[in-house]
């Protein structure tokens, strides 16, 4: 099971590479919305922003958020290491219900070209 650490660590990878991309993914990185990401396995979530093409994490809390955000996202806290590692296919864990993503339709859309 990936600590707390491990998943921060993934979450700051993440950012990174949206930062460095490029073509559509920048454009749909370039989004300015609030964030939240919930490790299911841990009870934990990160919040904070998707704004210039980088998560910013602003509060880790214990549970699931408090507030609902623009973008959701909630898997266990291996999913999310694999993910940013490269194991896993975004597309197919959404598709399998192991990541769940909710946002708005536009936003959606928007985000597609990340899958």
């Amino acid at each position: 099971m990936a600590t707390m650490e491990e998943c921060r660590s993934a979450l700051d990878r993440l950012s990174d590479n949206l930062a460095g991309a490029e073509g559509d993914v920048r454009a749909a990185a370039g989004l300015d919305r609030s964030l939240s990401c919930h490790i299911k396995d841990l009870d934990t979530t990160f919040t904070g922003r998707l704004k210039d093409g980088r998560i910013q994490v602003r509060d880790t809390i214990v549970g699931p958020p408090r507030e609902r955000a623009e973008i959701r996202l909630a898997m266990t806290g291996d999913d999310l290491v694999a993910l940013v590692d490269g194991d896993l296919n975004f597309a197919k864990a959404w598709g399998s219900g192991r990541i769940r993503l909710e946002a708005g339709f536009r936003d959606l859309l928007k985000l597609r070209s990340l899958l």
